[in-house]
């Protein structure tokens, strides 16, 4: 019987590189350079560790690019 796995909420960067095609290199440069702001496409876990929104990241595709 198969198992079924529900999509999470956030995920850490190397997962979320795989889903979004940027490489971990360029997810982190988007945070240190304020592109993804924390709390709206990624967040901090208690343990220090940074994890993406998802849906924030869905979001931000979405925006249209401030001129």
């Amino acid at each position: 019987m198969a198992q079924i796995v529900a999509p999470a909420p956030y995920v850490r960067i190397p997962l979320a590189s795989r889903i979004t095609g940027y490489t971990e290199k360029a997810i982190r440069r988007k945070i240190a350079e304020g592109v993804w702001r924390v709390g709206k496409e990624y967040r901090k876990a208690p343990d220090g560790s940074v994890l993406i929104s998802i849906a924030g990241y869905a979001r931000w595709v979405e925006t249209e690019k401030r001129r």
